[in-house]
């Protein structure tokens, strides 16, 4: 493709000619770079592209996006522009052929509920026979394919690249979450959002290499539903209205407090034997419907009013609104492993993301309003953290939980004795009984085999993970996995035993 034709949307000024200069691909990483790409470089938080324009050069790349003109040899063919971040998501818009065009885009942020509401909201569309794709924490997929993602949401080459292959693979419609990150660092420019969903915002990602403030961190929030069609807000946050104040987006609410668009109420928990989840009336325009879900917890029912908001706005049909969610499960959120039938029926399995003190404490308050006869939780914490972090999750799990298994996480280059002492160290000092495990894997057996009658488990912080990241090592490990393994051995050993 012509150099001039990628930059056809991008204020830049070049000594040298554009149009006749064939570009093969898109690179921000000098290690990819080679003859025929177009290196862009990009000034992130600790390390800027340009000071790695030499390395690239050397392989074989003459064409760079820069900000400032680059001591570079003459056959080099600098373009200026004011910001790589906005120009690398213009030009890759440009590169793929303008896929966004042929998408509806449908954008999800907020501080806590972006996995799960994208999730319900995905399920929902293609139950209703949208073909639609997600893109997010747990990867991007599309008609079923997962393909992981370092980001929650990719750098605007890898989103466009995903764009363009979702419209080659039939999908008219895509979820994706927007991370204030990925508005910080311009990684979608040029999108225009279908509809935009605001799930709620507390401080988060605030100091170091992330947002100076949180009104900063906010504003960046916000900033999405200045490119939405239809805006779709939690109204019952405490800051709707610093996030609705400046949209152009046309607004629907959603909660359960006050007059809402999108309404939920009479939320009922429910459990019938190694499954629970609420039941909860909602009242759209459209009507009034009973939603049951296999999610716990009225942070859940927040999720599903925001994904119910979507699909009224898409026209799906209300029946199959409330079938879909039914059926609706996340990967490693709230997710519940079923065993073999016959088996620990009445213990509930269920794996979360829970790695900090907040997110572990909500997760424990949430299952014991099921009244467990025994709530036992099983996590532990990753390398790298300080001791204050690890602390905080072993004093949250021992005094919510019934009984404590603390094991690994991804300790990578930190001995994970080290790690599990650090935890130890403040359930120890309570009454609460523990066992510890350095391998997640017998710790999860062990979780298996002593089960009791009436249990919950609670498989805190791997999540949709599918990985343990031991000594700088991707090594595979799926939560669900191991946790179905064990049930399965645990079912021959019954078998066995009975005969």
């Amino acid at each position: 493709m012509l150099l001039s034709d990628i930059l056809a949307d991008i204020e830049y000024r070049s000594d040298r000619p554009t149009d006749s200069v064939n570009i093969d691909d898109i690179v921000y990483d000098s290690r990819k770079a080679s003859a025929g790409t177009l290196f862009v470089c990009l000034i992130g938080a600790v390390t800027d592209g340009h000071n790695y324009a030499a390395g690239a050069y050397a392989n074989g790349c003459r064409a760079f996006l820069v900000q400032r003109k680059l001591e570079l040899p003459g056959d080099a063919v600098q373009i200026v522009v004011s910001d790589t971040r906005a120009s690398l998501a213009l030009a890759s818009a440009a590169f793929f052929g303008h896929p966004e065009r042929s998408l509806l885009i449908i954008g999800i942020t907020g501080t806590k509920g972006k996995t799960t509401t994208a999730s319900m909201t995905a399920d929902l569309l293609n139950a209703g026979g949208i073909n639609t794709a997600t893109i997010g924490t747990t990867g991007i997929v599309i008609n079923g394919e997962r393909t992981p993602t370092v980001n929650t949401t990719p750098e605007s080459y890898e989103l466009y690249k995903a764009f363009r292959k979702m419209v080659e693979s039939g999908v008219s419609c895509v979820v994706m979450e927007v991370s204030s990150q990925a508005v910080y660092m311009r990684r979608i420019v040029g999108i225009h959002f279908h509809i935009g969903v605001f799930t709620n915002l507390s401080p988060d990602h605030i100091g170091g290499v992330e947002h100076p403030t949180f009104e900063h961190y906010m504003a960046c929030k916000a900033e999405l539903f200045r490119q939405c069609r239809y805006g779709i807000f939690n109204a019952d946050d405490p800051h709707y209205t610093d996030m609705v104040k400046n949209s152009r987006s046309i607004n629907t609410t959603f909660g359960m407090e006050g007059q809402r668009d999108v309404f939920g109420r009479d939320v009922k928990p429910w459990r019938r034997g190694n499954l629970l989840g609420v039941k909860f009336t909602c009242r759209t325009i459209r009507g009034e419907n009973e939603i049951t879900l296999r999610m716990p917890g009225e942070f859940n029912v927040y999720n599903a009013l925001a994904a119910i908001a979507v699909a009224e706005r898409m026209q799906i049909d209300q029946k199959v609104i409330a079938s879909a969610l039914e059926r609706a499960t996340v990967k490693g959120r709230f997710e519940i492993v079923e065993p073999p039938a016959g088996v620990l029926d009445d213990v509930v399995c269920i794996i979360d993301y829970a790695h900090n003190a907040v997110s572990m404490r909500a997760a424990l308050e949430t299952i014991r309003r099921y009244k467990p006869k025994r709530l036992v939780v099983l996590f532990g914490s990753v390398g790298g953290r300080t001791q204050l972090r690890r602390g905080e999750l072993g004093e949250v799990a021992a005094n919510f939980a019934d009984f404590v298994i603390i094991t690994s996480d991804n300790p990578n280059f930190e001995p994970p004795e080290e790690i599990i002492r650090d935890i130890e160290k403040s359930v120890a000092a309570t009454s609460c009984p523990y066992v510890t495990f350095v391998d997640r894997r017998e710790a999860v057996e062990y979780a298996i085999e002593h089960a009791l009658p009436g249990d919950c488990i609670l498989f805190a912080g791997k999540g949709h993970e599918s990985y343990q990241l031991i000594e700088g090592e991707y090594r595979h490990y799926d939560e669900r996995e191991e946790i179905t393994a064990a049930l399965e051995r645990n079912a021959a050993r019954r078998a066995l035993a009975n005969n």
